[in-house]
């Protein structure tokens, strides 16, 4: 029942469409932009529920209040505490390497803000755990959810940066003002 009102909602009602030739390995790291709304993150849910998939997600903290927060946690949320210099990414990667399953999805601008540099603990975190990286463009303009390439982290953090920004150049958020792929390494 929920699969078929996710299905109608986003495809019928929502008018989105999908483009997704990319395998779904029970282990990796879901890389979601452009990131502008918060109608991003009901677009993921209705995507997952309309796929039948689980992923977890990162969140900052000041989402975690009654009576959101154990709804949020319920769905997959990770509260983020920014001031932290803590080794999140460390902890996660280990998270997914004990793991039967994990799948945890991440925008890496790590804001609905205009920004010009990504965060890079997505890449990190699957780096550390030796899984694949998804890359999920969310375009409002076309109505389009695709995801039509995988990242096997390298190591060369900036030539493989370089390709994961260069894939999401073409896609308008929501708020496209707001979205920047901002500077990119130089290819090494």
């Amino acid at each position: 029942m929920w699969k078929k009102f996710c299905n109608w909602l986003l495809f019928k009602k929502m008018g989105f469409t999908l483009n997704v030739t990319e395998t779904h390995p029970s282990k990796c790291i879901i890389c979601l932009a452009p990131h502008t709304s918060n109608w991003d993150f009901l677009i993921g849910q209705l995507y997952n529920g309309a796929m039948g998939l689980h992923s977890n997600f990162m969140m900052k903290k000041e989402w975690f209040f009654w009576p959101l927060g154990p709804i949020f946690r319920r769905m997959g949320g990770i509260p983020v505490y920014r001031q932290r210099h803590t080794r999140m990414t460390d902890a996660i990667a280990q998270t997914a390497r004990e793991a039967s399953a994990f799948r945890l999805c991440i925008t890496p601008e790590g804001t609905r803000s205009r920004t010009e540099e990504w965060k890079k603990g997505f890449y990190f975190i699957a780096q550390g755990a030796g899984i694949p990286i998804l890359l999920y463009g969310l375009d409002y303009e076309r109505r389009l959810i695709q995801c039509t390439k995988t990242i096997v982290p390298t190591g060369d953090v900036e030539k493989d940066m370089r390709e994961i920004k260069l894939y999401f150049k073409d896609y308008k958020g929501k708020n496209p003002e707001q979205f920047t792929i901002g500077t990119l390494p130089n290819e090494g």
